[in-house]
């Protein structure tokens, strides 16, 4: 009895940690509501406003002794667009309005793995065999920066994705834009002399 409420507090644990783990973006999945498992996250119809955090983020990590970051130029693996889940959150009066949000969600999940390709793909162009780890910060920042002020823009121009057209349109633009960095995937290990 003892082993058997060992392996279920011990399995109830481990689902719990493993519910936590970042979604690391990926070509074949759409966000669903069911992913945005914030504790403030609702649909109820007493509600009078609507909001959400989409949980996308660039996660931007590598753990290398000196040598290897020296002759390393593909950083593509260390660069990852994740959603955080229990920090997404959607508040909606209403399905229509929860799904309107939940395409916002998708558009900006979307434009963080553009802006993650982006990211990597400067980095390759502009990583030396010499170049020490200060070279990623102003990249990083420059990028993100860009990227939050293009999400910005898309959020007040669709109002928080009401204007189905328009985000479709935006969408789309992301989506040719990923294509077109196909070398700069999560796996992907560009090909050499690219500039």
């Amino acid at each position: 009895m003892k082993n058997i409420i060992l392996f279920l507090l011990t399995a109830s644990i481990s689902m719990q940690l493993f519910a936590q783990e970042p979604l690391v973006w990926n070509p074949d999945y759409e966000l669903q509501l069911s992913d945005f498992q914030s504790p403030e996250s609702e649909i109820d119809p007493e509600l009078t406003s609507y909001s959400i955090y989409s949980g996308s983020k660039i996660d931007f990590s590598f753990n290398m002794n000196s040598v290897s970051f020296m002759f390393t130029k593909n950083f593509n693996d260390k660069i990852k667009a994740i959603f955080q889940k229990n920090l997404a959150v959607l508040v909606a009066p209403d399905s229509l309005t929860a799904n309107q949000l939940l395409q916002f969600g998708r558009y900006d999940f979307d434009l963080v793995e553009l802006y993650a390709r982006k990211i990597r793909k400067k980095i390759y162009e502009e990583k030396g065999t010499f170049s020490d780890s200060k070279l990623f910060q102003p990249i990083f920042n420059e990028l993100q920066e860009e990227m939050n002020t293009v999400s910005a823009q898309v959020f007040k121009a669709t109002d928080f994705g009401k204007d189905t057209k328009l985000l479709l349109k935006e969408h789309n633009k992301v989506i040719d834009e990923i294509n077109t960095l196909s070398d700069f995937c999560l796996t992907c290990k560009p090909r050499k002399n690219r500039k």
